[in-house]
């Protein structure tokens, strides 16, 4: 897994998506992996140190190249309307 700290962050890459914590931002990163979108993860530096943070020092910015940004909105947009969820399988 590799994680950029915000002065790493080459000029390159966008901010699509700002989550709250390393495990949704791992489900986001593979969503859009699958969705064949290259994905660097940007966080406070205290996040790695501590591995579990609260506000601000819980937050991973999902970072794309500019020319990747529309398709991932879209695939992160699909995520948040529900649109790719399976309906429940019967018990």
């Amino acid at each position: 897994m590799r994680l950029v700290t915000r002065v790493d962050v080459p000029n390159d890459l966008v901010c699509i998506e700002t989550v709250s914590g390393l495990m949704e931002a791992e489900i986001l990163r593979g969503l859009l992996e699958a969705a064949g979108v290259k994905v660097e993860l940007s966080h406070e530096a205290a996040l790695s140190a501590y591995s579990l943070g609260v506000g601000r020092l819980a937050r991973v910015e999902l970072m794309v190249r500019v020319e990747q940004e529309i398709l991932a909105r879209q695939v992160i947009a699909e995520y948040n309307s529900g649109v790719l969820d399976t309906p429940d399988s019967p018990a």
